[in-house]
């Protein structure tokens, strides 16, 4: 699958479905960010994250001192 990383994840998707995108799912919330998932034209699954990078960067220098 491929991730698609966005800014302003809720205008974003409200935009795709006005153009008939079809949105898989809820946006899903995390610490580290809020996904979505969508189909393109050929009916292959995308991944779009609006990162939250601060809890993001903290996640990233936790598994580089394991």
């Amino acid at each position: 699958m491929i991730n698609f990383r966005v800014e302003n994840l809720e205008w974003l998707v409200e935009e795709l479905k006005k153009e008939g995108v079809t949105v898989c799912d809820e946006i899903e919330v995390f610490e580290y960010g809020r996904f979505v998932h969508i189909l393109d034209p050929e009916g292959n699954k995308l991944e779009l994250w609006e990162a939250n990078d601060i809890e993001y960067d903290k996640m990233i220098g936790e598994t580089r001192t394991l």
